[in-house]
């Protein structure tokens, strides 16, 4: 169809530019006054979701595998991880134990607070949950420090240690149960806390290390020698917002600064879905801010040199912005609220709607240069470019509208939107353009660089057929190409790997055993659970795989003899009386004596030699009574926590399911009765392939399995899918469209043709380049979809009016020129944004605009000269 005023879009294209040019303070004033209105609802009511759960259809197999655990245990979604380090075990428990108190006090910002080490259940019974292996080992152990403890229990100062260990290194060493080598770990301990108070540095003895066995392998964990501690806590948060866990989140930073004073805890570190959402659009923001910078000056440079008149650009830009309010209006309409991927929908907006606005604008000044009269210019602009700009809207829309029978939910939304909006910018280009440009009335220039397409016409023509067929050659070599693509769709992947959230979450991916990366599923009851675990337990990708019944000792006669034994022996540490504390002179009298035994056994060398002289040099350091009274609270400070918590571990008793609280009971049981089966991974998850491995192993024995490895690998799956469908659909829509306007079979292949060969282009380069595909980066291909067949419509439609100057050295090719500078401009911006998933967006951008650049302005002339050349010209 081509478009003359015969036509229907040109008649419909002259008429509305016509009356805008005629009518232009009404027309603007119109158009203000829906846009004020507009944007009024729009700040009013259009909320932003920021939940990544719902980006995927809720009738996808796994999204319901995945609500239907979150119905049934819905307190154990969205929790924040506080994870906390401190130099021993005693602050780490004592900073826990406080945090979950402050916590709980605050029911307005948690609604569940968790300290799985907490639960007095576990205390209790923790020595029944090691092997008899295990607990054989640390019993042996607690048997060898029995003297030590007993006497300490007895007096707890420098005089009851220095007593002891003058007891230990002397002649009667062995008579007393102490033997050298067991020796030298205490006194290095020991040694380490005085260096640490001679420096200024904060230091505590921790008696629980100290016992249960210096080295991590070793058996004792049951006694809390941890000194991470892990809380978990439920934030309300509201969606509506950017940060929905904002001010939870801010207490708990300001609880760890609190527990660092108080507590002399390392450090308190967040993560956990919340966190992890929070810090990702912090970084959202902090990029978007520096893209968004170099986009406004890129843009707007490019703009002026462009169209070379302030007047233009400002006519071009206020189309713009009255075009995209008028497209949030519609979203609002439409989908009621923006989730995280049509938040982008002003992306695509400017990207295509200042496409519009820079063809009209060059048109227009094109037209001015043979019709002096401006509003019949605009009328006569609105003829010419109306088949065009609506031929490139349809097609546009149709491309993003191709998403919305795929399962991908969040970018269906983005396509509705994004199709609305393609309809606003036609709309506007009509009527607010038009009327802007008869108002400010601005010079009827041309620019002249134009005229230099003459020269590169003349070459194209040229050189055609070698053009064509190196094209046809370098499409055939990228689609080879095609296999290698990746797509990477861990969200984890597209953040900030310095960030606290990210890094802490690697940091416990790392470990099988606090693993991050768990799978789980519901079974009727714990019966079919505890069958279901043993299944998941033979497969070779799970480690340990827990339900209600693995809180339940399993051999506790052996075990509760080994405790009885212990008890036994330990008794005197239970029963003793401690004396009162030491005067300072008993104290300075003590140490003296400690420090004579100390170089004694230096000097005759053996085991603890090197470890005494340790201690005696670092005592050496401590000059003065005050001293040596803050050294003795130092190395006293817990052991009254010991012995509590070793009188409570060896109270065990024999318990069964039914003495399992219920605190713990409900995060196992849910309130119908189905239970919950949690896996761990065998090994380290180190990326996607280890990822997808663990999920389809356990899917293979539970297909109703859920957890982060399934949603995430099964959301790329349908991610991909979803591409696959859109792209078929989007294809054949294109093509149907084409047809039945363009109503000719070449003239619609012309158009297709730079389309493939810059989605072949920007594919080969992705791979060469080492650039995936991901969640962020993908709204890429809807642009270039509808940037490329835009000016594949544009150089052919303008061919086809058959008049006026051959199509390179019009303005045609140079609105398409400077339409896909801008875009690149305004998005490839975000390349330097610092975020790796708005990075990511703008390096692909940037590749698929110089491949449609290469393909339209270079292969598309070369393909319509060697196939119908030009009157006049003769193909060489």
């Amino acid at each position: 169809m081509i478009p003359t005023d015969s036509s229907g879009p040109a008649r419909a294209g002259r008429l509305c530019a016509g009356f805008s040019a005629r009518r232009p303070l009404a027309v603007l004033l119109a158009a203000l006054l829906l846009t004020a209105g507009t944007l009024w609802a729009v700040v009013e009511r259009l909320a932003i979701d920021t939940s990544t759960t719902d980006m995927i259809s809720s009738e996808v197999p796994f999204r319901q595998n995945d609500i239907a655990m979150a119905r049934a245990f819905p307190e154990l979604r969205g929790l924040l991880v506080a994870v906390l380090d401190a130099p021993t075990p005693e602050q780490a428990d004592a900073a826990a134990a406080t945090l979950v108190e402050r916590l709980r006090a605050r029911p307005e910002l948690f609604a569940e607070v968790y300290w799985p080490a907490g639960l007095p259940y576990l205390q209790e019974n923790g020595l029944l949950f090691l092997s008899v292996a295990e607990l054989e080992a640390l019993a042996d152990r607690l048997a060898e420090a029995a003297p030590l403890l007993g006497s300490l229990a007895a007096d707890p100062s420098l005089r009851g240690l220095a007593e002891v260990l003058d007891l230990a290194l002397g002649e009667q060493a062995e008579a007393a149960g102490f033997g050298g080598s067991e020796l030298a770990p205490v006194l290095n301990r020991l040694a380490a806390v005085a260096e640490a108070q001679a420096e200024g540095r904060p230091a505590e003895l921790s008696w629980r290390t100290l016992v249960a066995g210096e080295e991590a392998g070793e058996p004792g964990g049951q006694l809390g020698s941890e000194t991470r501690q892990f809380v978990l806590a439920q934030p309300l948060r509201s969606f509506a917002g950017l940060k929905p866990a904002g001010p939870p989140i801010a207490f708990l930073r300001e609880q760890g600064r609190d527990l660092a004073e108080a507590h002399g805890i390392e450090r308190l570190r967040l993560t956990g879905s919340p966190a992890l959402d929070q810090e990702e659009l912090d970084s959202v923001a902090l990029g978007g801010k520096t893209a968004g910078f170099l986009s406004l000056v890129g843009v707007t440079l490019l703009l002026f040199l462009g169209l070379r008149s302030p007047r233009v650009v400002a006519a071009a830009v206020l189309t713009l912005a009255v075009g995209l309010s008028w497209t949030a209006g519609l979203a609002l309409v439409l989908v009621g609220y923006l989730n995280l991927l049509s938040v982008a929908f002003a992306v695509l907006f400017i990207g295509l709607g200042i496409d519009f606005g820079i063809h009209f604008c060059l048109r227009f000044l094109e037209e001015r240069e043979r019709e002096p009269d401006r509003r019949k210019a605009l009328a006569a602009t609105g003829a010419a470019i109306a088949g065009a700009l609506g031929l490139s809207a349809v097609a546009a829309a149709a491309g993003f509208l191709s998403f919305l029978p795929t399962d991908y939910r969040g970018l269906a939304q983005l396509g509705l939107i994004s199709g609305a909006g393609m309809a606003c910018a036609l709309l506007a280009s009509f009527t607010v353009l038009p009327a802007a440009l008869a108002l400010l009335g601005p010079r009827a220039t041309l620019p002249r660089a134009r005229r230099l397409g003459g020269g590169a016409n003349a070459m194209i023509a040229a050189q055609g057929r070698r053009i064509c067929l190196a094209a046809l050659l370098l499409g055939l070599g990228c689609a080879a190409l095609l296999p290698a693509l990746r797509f990477d769709f861990n969200p984890i992947n597209l953040k900030d790997p310095e960030t606290e959230s990210v890094a802490t979450f690697h940091e416990l991916a790392a470990e099988p055993n606090s693993s991050v990366y768990t799978l789980e599923l519901l079974r009727p009851d714990l019966p079919a659970a505890t069958e279901a675990a043993e299944r998941l337990r033979a497969l070779p990708e799970v480690g340990r795989v827990l339900t209600l019944q693995s809180f339940v000792p399993e051999d506790q006669e052996p075990k509760l003899n080994i405790v009885d034994a212990m008890a036994s022996y330990l008794g005197p540490v239970f029963l003793s009386f401690p004396e009162p504390p030491p005067e300072e002179t008993e104290r300075a009298e003590a140490v003296e004596r400690l420090n004579t035994r100390l170089g004694e056994t230096a000097a005759a060398g053996g085991a603890p030699a090197e470890a005494a002289a340790r201690l005696r040099d670092a005592l050496a350091r401590l000059a003065g009574t005050a001293a040596l009274a803050e050294y003795e609270d130092r190395l006293f400070a817990h052991f009254p926590g010991l012995v509590e918590r070793l009188g409570t571990a060896l109270e065990a008793r024999p318990v069964g399911l039914e003495d399992v609280p219920q605190a713990l009971r409900g995060q196992w049981i849910a309130e119908d009765g189905r239970a919950r089966v949690q896996a761990f991974p065998a090994g380290r998850i180190l990326g996607n392939e280890d990822l997808g491995r663990f999920a389809d192993a356990v899917l293979a024995v539970a297909p109703e399995a859920t957890g982060t490895p399934i949603v995430v690998t099964q959301a790329s799956r349908a991610v991909v899918t979803a591409f696959v469908e859109a792209s078929l659909i989007a294809f054949a829509a294109i093509v149907v469209i084409l047809l039945v306007v363009l109503r000719r079979l070449d003239d619609t292949l012309l158009v297709l043709a730079p389309l493939l060969l810059a989605a072949l282009l920007t594919a080969a380069a992705s791979v060469l380049l080492g650039l995936a595909f991901n969640f962020a980066n993908v709204i890429v291909l809807p642009l270039l979809l509808g940037l490329g067949v835009s000016a594949g419509i544009h150089l052919v439609l303008r061919r086809r009016e058959g008049a006026g100057p051959a199509v390179m050295e019009s303005s045609t090719p140079r609105a398409v020129l400077f339409s896909a500078l801008t875009t690149l401009a305004s998005f490839g911006s975000l390349a330097l944004s610092g975020h790796r998933g708005m990075t990511s967006m703008g390096q692909l951008l940037t590749v698929s605009i110089v491949a449609l650049l290469l393909a339209t302005l270079v292969v598309l002339p070369a393909l319509m000269a060697w196939l119908r050349p030009a009157p006049g010209r003769t193909e060489r």
